[in-house]
């Protein structure tokens, strides 16, 4: 097989996802590919014997008019037979090309095709873990994989072919005691990938040669990391605009001048040299990472130092990472040396990984994450977990691998640790890029790791706040604490407790009356906890409702907490725990005496006591300590009690917390606040104040040029209704009205962002209903699958599409260029009143005596105003329309404070269908 296998790789276009449903074959195409060189290609359109709907036209580039000369499949139907006969059949997703070829093969009367399969989409997950996503135009992009034009069969085909000769040549690479891993478990795959792993395995063993850059660790093929010694540089600080602009253009052959972005970069500078702590507002625009980026290289190369960047997202750290360092090290013609350093629990403890390997999948899921972690683990050089892209069910497995508290403890001599050695390369870095929770709880240790660090960039300021809330949050789950009572089970359950119970009773070590109080003390505990859970839902006095709005949020203080109860629950697990502990103590006082199977069971006893050791500390947290400065609350769904009960406490305020990290650094090292959102009008301070900033630390503002904005409009509909003068469905109508119009009109390529999941629902739900964007992408968070960058992404993807979003799309996503012409703004950014966090913030205000409305509602509408804003224009050659459908905007006197928020750009007040008729002249013109 290893040398005369034919694979036939087939890719179909259709009408639709079900042939049972009517939906039919339009393109077929198959590559067959022997000794991975492609021998001969078939391809051709097939007259579906139907219209094409508008959205497979718009995906596919394949019209009505291109298949109308088509034969239908019938035609084809033996040729393809034949064609395919006595091949492995390969495709991206086979799930579905397969069958809906056999349901047109036997509609056709040929019989079932039987044979061995192959699916590239099962493949590439394994053998490129680390991949953003699978889906074929961008796993071929990621490895360079020639794809034409995607969804067009012909191109995805052979696109599909070169990615399976691609998979082959990066098994090869791996060492051949991963491959042979890989074939142990590949016999529980969806696909016949066995085959190619054992062929894998003939020509790595003919070769018989060790990697040598691989090290094994109880058997597991590792990468080391290379750890960096720090460079001597020359590198001086271009004082001068002409300087900066020469370094600029030396990379950049077509660059212009911001000088705003120049005058971030002295001030930067200034801060770092003089160990000033200052607040930078930057306006899209003006490059404000390459404004950071530039003085913190040279100072740390120039002064043998280290400066700390933080930032609050993920997606901003790998921007960081894949784009502006590279732009860097291009202006300043110099190697940086860069350590990206995350909590532990973003790393894999390989011990753990270790134990489990040896033990026996429970699923197909978790022996698929072990066969992805195999490949991850010989090719990573730093263990970050958030390297890997993991199905749901890859997830539970992950959380049971990641490193802990406990580790070092548990762990012995010649023990490996990701982790530690991020923290090693941390040591001779230039620049330590970490994340705002990282930076909050590093340095509240006893042994803080980024103690040492000479400078602080902390981008994404405004975010400091609500990480520095997350960071003190205690959070209570009733489906995870349930989950963890059933990873251990009972005696009767062939469970963790079974499986422990009998190791050891037939060691013989441990009392059988002893083990049975451990099962007696099991039972009470997990019963008093139901008991207490239950109590406390029957306090909450549900009402049932015919509204869709199921989910519900109840102040906890207004709760009569049972505390005897409560304690209770706290008392026996931590008896229960320290018994659990003792018999095991004594237990293993001999491991070598235990058996690989034997020692698993042991070490998954131990994480999960870990566990609920870790979930009772949040118990006493929650139940039963009274800090002042906090809230609590309970939320949960109607439609699942208790399974959606969570219980959330969080400080109402954070000052006083990010001062005493922040306090060992002021004075002996610069502190530069960046973010593009720290100012509303009349209220410069705002951020500041909630960070606890003294008014003695500056605030400098940079704005990109006028210019910038050119291609910007504002325009305030003011024939909507005003929402607390009609009811909900009569508001939902006419914002869909208005969004309908406003997509026909721009031909999608909208976003529409909402303050409410539950009006996003209704108004998505009425646009599906009436049908009027039939030929559009509706993607809405919240309804379409799938997380925030896989909407983007999706979004991006089509030309005639629409994305409903809430909150998180309000700032931090990119879409720059024509895939985005317009942002409709549904209701203007407040906070809802009954949000806990801001209800107590609120409340604390008006106890002073103080406004909330105008010192907390207010500012922070206006904030994430602005941050919408900033999803239209993106660059200057960027053109959009920022369409206000809430009437506050003008008839309310703050209305206008939003306004000024905005930078410098036409502002029309107008019916709709005016600003229809506007749009229509604009977007013509603009096309």
């Amino acid at each position: 097989m290893m040398d005369s296998q034919t694979y036939a790789i087939v890719d179909l276009e259709t009408t639709g996802h079900s042939s049972q449903n009517g939906d039919r074959i339009i393109q077929i195409a198959i590559v067959l590919m022997k000794d991975w060189e492609v021998q001969s290609t078939f391809t051709t359109f097939i007259h579906p014997g139907k219209k094409i709907p508008r959205f497979i036209q718009d995906l596919t580039n394949i019209t009505d008019n291109d298949v109308k000369d088509a034969q239908p499949f019938e035609a084809h139907a033996e040729k393809i037979y034949n064609i395919i006969q006595d091949c492995v059949f390969v495709a991206h997703n086979t799930d579905f090309d397969l069958p809906f070829l056999q349901a047109e093969f036997k509609r056709a009367g040929l019989p079932k095709w039987f044979g061995k399969q192959m699916d590239t989409v099962e493949l590439s997950k394994i053998l490129f873990p680390t991949a953003f996503s699978y889906k074929l135009q961008d796993i071929a992009m990621e490895l360079n994989i020639s794809l034409k034009q995607a969804h067009r069969a012909d191109d995805d085909a052979y696109a599909t072919a070169l990615l399976l000769k691609r998979g082959w040549e990066e098994l090869l690479t791996l060492p051949l005691s991963t491959i042979e891993q890989l074939h142990q478990r590949s016999f529980r795959l969806k696909s016949d990938l066995s085959q190619l792993f054992f062929d894998a395995i003939q020509i790595k063993r003919a070769v018989s040669k060790q990697s040598e850059l691989h090290f094994y660790y109880k058997n597991i093929a590792l990468r080391g990391a290379v750890i960096e010694a720090k460079s001597e540089s020359t590198l001086t600080y271009p004082q001068s605009v002409a300087e900066k602009e020469a370094l600029f253009t030396r990379a950049f052959k077509d660059f212009e001048v911001r000088p705003d972005q120049f005058k971030m970069m002295d001030q930067v500078w200034h801060a770092l040299k003089t160990k000033q702590e200052v607040l930078t507002e930057a306006s899209t625009g003006i490059g404000k990472t390459l404004a950071y980026l530039i003085p913190a290289i040279i100072y740390a190369k120039h002064t043998n130092s280290k400066v700390g960047i933080s930032s609050y997202t993920s997606h901003l750290l790998d921007q960081l990472l894949a784009e502006e360092l590279p732009k860097a090290e291009a202006i300043l013609q110099t190697s940086i040396n860069v350590t990206l350093l995350k909590g532990m629990e973003h790393y894999i403890d390989v011990d753990r990984f270790a134990e489990l390997f040896v033990a026996e999948d429970a699923s197909y899921d978790e022996s698929f994450t072990m066969m992805q972690l195999l490949v991850w683990l010989a090719n990573t050089t730093t263990g970050d977990l958030n390297e890997i892209t993991l199905s749901g069910g890859g997830q539970l497995l992950l959380d049971k691998v990641r490193r802990s508290s406990a580790t070092t403890i548990s762990r012995g001599k010649g023990y490996f640790d990701f982790y530690e050695n991020a923290i090693k390369k941390s040591k001779t870095a230039d620049l330590i890029i970490t994340n705002h929770a990282m930076l909050l709880s590093d340095l509240t240790r006893v042994e803080p790791v980024l103690a040492s660090v000479d400078g602080w960039i902390l981008d994404e300021a405004h975010q400091f706040i609500q990480a520095a809330t997350l960071r003190d949050e205690k959070a209570l789950s009733y489906t995870q604490w349930k989950y963890i009572f059933g990873q251990l089970g009972s005696v009767d359950d062939h469970q963790l407790i079974h499986n422990y119970f009998k190791l050891m009773a037939d060691s013989g070590k441990i009392p059988i009356r002893q083990l049975s109080k451990l099962e007696i003390k099991y039972c009470e505990m997990v019963q008093i906890f139901d008991t207490s859970i239950y109590q406390l839902i029957n306090q909450l006095n549900i009402q049932k409702s015919a509204s869709r709005h199921n989910k519900r949020t109840y102040p906890l203080n207004s709760l009569l907490i049972k505390q005897p109860l409560f304690e209770k629950v706290s008392l026996s697990i931590q008896e229960w725990v320290q018994l659990a502990q003792e018999l095991s103590d004594i237990f293993q006082q001999n491991p070598d005496d235990l058996s690989p199977t034997q020692q698993t069971i042991l070490s998954d006893w131990y994480y999960w006591l870990r566990e609920l050791t870790i979930k009772v500390a949040e118990w006493d947290s929650i139940f039963l300590s009274h800090e002042v400065d906090c809230s609590a609350w309970i939320e949960l769904d109607q439609r699942s009690i208790p399974g959606s009960l969570h219980v959330y406490k969080r400080p109402i305020h954070v000052a006083q917390s990010v001062t005493a990290v922040l306090d060992s650094f002021r004075t002996r090292a610069g502190i530069i606040w960046a973010s593009g959102t720290l100012t509303v009008p009349n209220n410069r301070r705002f951020i500041a104040d909630q960070l606890g900033l003294q008014s003695s630390v500056p605030l400098f503002q940079f704005q990109a040029p006028s210019s910038y904005y050119d291609g910007a409009s504002l325009y305030i509909v003011d024939d909507m209704p005003e929402i607390q003068q009609v009811s909900q469905t009569e508001y939902v109508e006419a914002v869909a009205d208005a969004i309908v119009q406003t997509v026909l009109v721009t031909e999608g390529r909208c976003f529409v962002l909402f303050t409410s999941q539950d009006m996003l629902r209704k108004t998505v739900e009425l646009i599906q209903e009436t049908e009027a964007l039939s030929d559009y992408m509706l993607f809405a968070q919240g309804m379409s699958s799938g997380s925030r960058m896989r909407l983007l992404k999706l979004f991006q993807k089509f030309n005639h599409s629409v994305l409903f979003g809430t909150n998180s799309f309000w700032e931090g996503v990119d879409v720059p260029g024509d895939a985005l012409s317009a942002v409709i703004v549904v209701r203007l950014p407040f906070s809802a009143p009954e949000e806990p966090i801001f209800r107590a913030r609120a409340e604390a205000l008006n106890e002073q005596g103080l406004n909330s409305f105008y010192k907390l509602a207010l500012p922070e509408a206006i904030l994430r105003f602005k941050q919408g804003f900033g999803r239209l224009i993106r660059s200057s050659q960027d053109k959009g329309v920022f369409i206000v459908l809430d009437r506050r905007i003008e008839t309310k006197s703050y209305g206008k404070e939003f306004i000024r928020a905005l930078p410098a750009i036409p502002v029309k007040k107008v019916s709709l269908q005016h600003m229809v008729l506007e749009l229509e002249h604009w977007y013509n013109k603009k096309v």
